[in-house]
Parts: C-alpha cells; structure tokens; sequence
C-alpha cells in the first residue's frame, strides 16, 4: 500500500520552489566561501541526496575557479547488501562525478566506502551467527553504514579540525524524522548550522529539510543534472520500484508520489519484505533473475528460535522473565545461530549467487552476493573461534559452485585437526551434540596453544571449554535457574534455606552429582 504524503509546511508554488532555490544558491556559496573548513556529502543515489549534491554543485560551479579551492568530499557507503540496480547504479554515478569534476575544475572528490570485513553482514550472520536483525538487536546498521561514515568523517576532522556534513535529510519524511531534527535545532550555534550529536567537530547542513517529495523531483526534471547522470533514469528507477508501476505528478496531499519507495538492504528483516524489489520483478518481466535473492531472504525469519543456541555467544546462559498469560515464565534468552544452520544459509547464499550468475543479463553476471574475502573471514571465525575443525566451508563452497575454494590468508589450508579427526570425534560422541562440542574444544584448543610460542593461559582457557561445554542443555538450564534462584535468596535474606538446596559442587558439577547419588 502506497503512504499517503502529508506536508508539514504550507504548500508552495513551483514560483517560490524557483525562489527558494535561487535562496539556496547563494546561501550555499556564502557558507562555502566563509571559512576553510571542509565539507562532506552523505550521497546514496536516491533522490533527496542526489538533489542536495545537485544544489551544491550547480552553486560551487558559478563561482570563479580561483574561489574553488576548499574541497568536498561526497561520500558513499556500500554494505554489500544493497539492490544490485541501486549499487550498480551508485558506482557509476561516483565515476560519473570523479570523471566530471575534474573536467570542470571543481573540488569535489568522491568515496565509495565500506565496513570492514569482521562487520560485514554475512561475516555477522553466518560466520559469527547473529541472529537475524531485528528492532531489539539491531546489529547491522551501525556496522555497515555508520561506522564507515564516522570512520571518514573523524579522519576529516583529525585533518582539518573540523568539518560541516551536508545530509538531504527532509522533516516531511516522517513525523518521527521531524521531530528528531526539531529538537537538533535547538543547539543550532550557527546560521544554518547544528552540531552534530554524533561526532565531535562536526556539524550538520541540510539545506532541503523542508521541501516535499514532490518539490524535490521537481527539482530533478527541471534542472539538468550537473554530473551528466540521467536523472530522468533515477525517476525510471523508483518508478519500477513501486507497486502500481506509476510515478504521478503530485499536485495535492492525497496523491501518492514515487518517493514512497525506498531502496535499502535487500536482506533486512526490520521489514517484513523488500517492496521495492518485488516491485521490480513486477513490473519487469527481464528482472525476474532476481527471485533468488527474495527467495532467500524470506528463509532469514526472525521466528528462529529452533535455530539458535541456548546458550549466548559467549557460552553461558542468560535469562529473562516475560508474562504469559498473566504468568511469569523465566527463559533462556537464544543465542547465536547452530551450525547446521550457519551451514545451510551459507548453502542457500552461494546457490542464489550462483543461480543469479547464470541468468541475469551479461553487464550483471559479475554480481557478488558475498565476497571471497568474507567467506575467508567466515571460514577463520569457524575454525578458530568455534573451534569446528572439520572445515565445512571449502565442501559447501565446491559442492555449489564446482570450483575449489581458494583462501587468501596466508597459511589457511594448514592445520592439524581436519574433517577426518571430526568424524571420528563424531562417531565417538555417538550423538552427544554437548559432548562433541566439548571434545572439539579441547582438542582445538590444545592446537592452537600448540603452535604458539608460550602456553601461557592454556589451563584457563581449557577451563574455559568446561565451563561452556561440559553440561547438557537441560544441565545448563537448571544451573542457571540455580544461581537466579541463590541471588534472589541473598537480596531476600533466606541464604541459609537456600544452601540447604543448594551447594557450589551440585551447581557446577550437576551431572556428576545426579550419576554419583
């Protein structure tokens, strides 16, 4: 269902869009010629950024190119996850704009930039098994889009001691988005400036924050775009992204515009599905090669308790109280994905991806679901922080792809635990998922100790295997409820009757103390 467009300033005339503009420009031209200090362009692609470096642009070129001389950055973030049109569609515009500014002479440099490895989504979801995002752990945005940008704005502010951030955020998006920047201006210390809350030494411009969907594709039709991209393309882009197919002229506040389709993550479960996608495959018949990549994100549930650990990522089990039915019921909270199914998802990533090589068309069959850089980071995490020896990423990479797995870390093929030594450990454990993942540990644990230089603070660590790994679900359950129930006793003042109980051997030793009575 298309959002209706409510404005939450009087309605404007294309005359006073025309003068606001003209208002713009020499605004921006004053504020850039006022100081040293450099600026920076959030840029996406979309339209509220693309009019906001538009408006730049067009203001910096009419100035003298003697006056050009105080540089600004465009940035933008690739999270590995975008729309394959919009990431292909932003990594042109970036060489369009590095291309045409230095043909124009003007001080603008683009950056395309990108989380690191460890952060990257699939490395979170597969490798490390983070659950799926969702509103109570949101996991993926600070590491894939703001850590990137605050990383390249602090380096800016360690270079020049300041900077200003010139965002197309705009109030008439939500009234959750107005209300945020409302209060923003209330520290506004500047003209036309605020602080930015984030970074220290930065503050924020945002020139368009009062203009509606509508003005701003207005400004787009009627002003060329400076950079030579087609902003006419832009409009095509958004208009396949929507439901009904169609981008009308907006000329009141009950008349949907293309502005209420939105380009993010192809993955993100914080919706229950990619609209914009979908639209897509809809209305064109020839992106239907990109089904795969909705297939597979419907498979990310975040109904997924049946898939995930009992325990949290770092061993141990953590309760929580939640009222059902007008009781209390005390919980394990889920932890991280098991490996059977960090197995599976990277199956079904590497199936779409191979799928989607063999039917999209020939200036798309380069497309990258996950890179190679983060199935090493994957494969790392697997063997040394898990401790799964039997290596099942190179299997699962060759059984899909037919292609053997070529690691680029140095020295990752050596070790000296491998897939044989897990099936014996298997067929030893006969079945004890528990007993399996202890045995893993110790051994892997012991190898890694090996070829270190020191075995200094190996018995903590094998101690450290016991503690996570020597008691059966229902063991570890029972011996966190032992533990709530003891620190409940202490704040009451009944630890005497509780001790009864209770003793520190039982609690953790319980499975030997229940085999010995």
């Amino acid at each position: 269902m298309v959002g209706i467009q409510k404005s939450l300033f009087p309605e404007r005339t294309t005359a006073d869009l025309i003068k606001d503009i003209e208002k713009l420009t020499q605004e921006i031209q004053e504020l850039y010629c006022l100081d040293e200090i450099p600026w920076v362009v959030g840029y996406s692609g979309g339209k509220d950024s693309t009019a906001i470096l538009q408006l730049i642009w067009n203001a910096i070129a009419n100035l003298p190119v003697e006056k050009r001389s105080k540089k600004i950055y465009v940035i933008t973030t690739d999270t590995g996850v975008e729309n394959p049109y919009v990431s292909a569609w932003v990594k042109q515009s970036l060489k369009n704009i590095e291309k045409t500014a230095e043909k124009q002479k003007m001080p603008i440099e683009p950056h395309l930039l990108q989380p690191n490895i460890q952060d990257t989504y699939w490395v979170g979801l597969i490798g490390k098994g983070y659950p799926a995002p969702r509103l109570k752990f949101r996991w993926c945005t600070g590491r894939l889009k703001i850590e990137p940008s605050n990383l390249f704005i602090r380096n800016v502010v360690r270079n020049n001691g300041e900077t200003i951030l010139v965002l197309g955020t705009r109030k008439t998006e939500s009234a959750h988005r107005a209300a945020i920047m409302n209060k923003r201006e209330i520290g506004r210390t500047r003209n036309h400036l605020i602080p930015n809350p984030s970074l220290m030494n930065s503050l924020l411009y945002t020139p368009i924050e009062d203009w509606r969907t509508d003005e701003v594709w207005l400004y787009l039709m009627q002003w060329e775009n400076p950079w030579e991209n087609s902003n006419k393309d832009l409009l095509a882009m958004y208009r396949g992204a929507t439901e009904d197919n169609e981008c009308p002229l907006v000329v009141d506040t009950s008349t949907p515009s293309c502005g209420s389709s939105r380009f993010g993550c192809w993955v993100c479960t914080l919706v229950n599905i990619d609209k914009s996608m979908s639209a897509m495959i809809q209305n064109d018949e020839e992106k239907e090669w990109l089904q795969p990549m909705i297939d597979l994100r419907r498979e990310l549930d975040i109904s997924d308790k049946d898939k995930r650990d009992f325990r949290r990522i770092w061993g141990t089990v953590q309760l929580f109280e939640r009222n059902v039915d007008g009781e209390v019921s005390v919980e394990p909270i889920p932890g991280p994905y098991k490996k059977e199914w960090r197995d599976t998802l990277l199956r079904k990533l590497l199936e779409a991806q191979t799928k989607i090589r063999e039917t999209a068309p020939e200036n798309m069959r380069d497309i990258t679901l996950i890179s190679l850089e983060e199935l090493s980071e994957i494969r790392r995490i697997w063997l040394e922080e898990k401790h799964e020896f039997d290596d099942s990423l190179p299997r699962i990479y060759e059984e899909v792809t037919g292609e053997k797995f070529e690691d680029c870390r140095p020295g990752a093929g050596i070790s000296l635990l491998g897939s044989d030594e897990w099936s014996v450990l298997e067929e030893i454990c006969n079945g004890d998922e528990m007993h399996l993942e202890l045995m893993a540990k110790l051994l892997d644990t012991e190898r890694q100790y090996y070829i270190k230089s020191h075995r200094y603070k190996i018995y903590e660590s094998l101690e450290q295997c016991f503690e996570t790994s020597s008691r059966s679900k229902e063991e570890a359950i029972q011996n966190a409820h032992n533990k709530r129930d003891l620190k409940e006793a202490v704040d009451q003042g009944k630890v005497s009757e509780k001790i009864k109980q209770l003793s520190w051997a039982n609690m953790k030793f319980s499975g030997q103390s229940s085999a010995d009575n």
